[in-house]
């Protein structure tokens, strides 16, 4: 198995790669869809792509739990090292040879601000090279943008995209972002959490495997896709 990526709900997804637990965005005790309990998921790492409550969630709480290192921008880290939690702290275009993998933090359009009103910085995606060559881009909450296009020449194996509308793309703008990325598969999320942002991910699936290579694979919370 090269990895192994289970959606919790929401944005959170648990990684599973080169024997390290990996957790993204785990937004789960008042998250309504979540399938694991925060106070028992594993983690070695965290990462956090921006500062919103609905992506930070539990990350203090569980990364203080496990001892689990947090990985997010400078701002968000150094808002987390004064609560006593152990960071890295990366920028948008750097990457860092971690244990797990080389991690690199992508654009994303969107806000940071964290849950207190402090500044979050900017919000970011995540490009993950595995230990075997596969590469996973996990957009994190974010608008279409066209640079999507440089990031689908990395090669992806797997993409990881919203497509709730509202804070994040829609249906039609997240198709326009397959088409940019050429993954090989994607999983579809940030979506149906709420009323606000209720979609078909079954539709949509089937609009993007009539207009592109892809392959969707629609979870359900606590669901995951095993690569190979």
């Amino acid at each position: 198995m090269a990895f192994k990526l289970t959606w919790i709900g929401h944005a959170t997804l648990a990684l599973e790669t080169n024997g390290y637990h990996v957790l993204v965005d785990p937004y789960i005790s008042q998250n309504p869809t979540a399938s694991a309990d925060p106070a028992a998921i594993a983690a070695d790492y965290i990462l956090v792509t921006h500062g919103h409550g609905d992506h930070l969630g539990d990350t203090i709480e569980i990364a203080k739990r496990t001892c689990a290192m947090v990985i997010a921008n400078f701002e968000i880290c150094n808002w987390l090292e004064k609560k006593g939690i152990k960071v890295h702290s990366q920028h948008l275009g750097g990457g860092f040879h971690h244990p797990f993998g080389y991690l690199k933090l992508t654009l994303a359009l969107h806000g940071s601000a964290l849950p207190d009103g402090s500044y979050g910085g900017n919000p970011a995606g995540f490009l993950l090279p595995t230990h075997t060559g596969e590469k996973i881009y996990m957009a994190g909450d974010t608008g279409l943008f066209g640079d999507m296009q440089l990031i689908g020449e990395e090669g992806i194996t797997l993409a990881v995209i919203p497509i709730g509308d509202n804070y994040t793309m829609g249906p039609d703008d997240a198709l326009r972002a397959v088409k940019l990325l050429t993954p090989e598969h994607v999983i579809p999320i940030h979506y149906s959490t709420w009323g606000l942002i209720a979609q078909d991910p079954h539709a949509w699936a089937a609009r993007v495997q009539a207009e592109t290579d892809a392959q969707v694979h629609v979870l359900a919370p606590g669901e995951g896709f095993i690569y190979p």
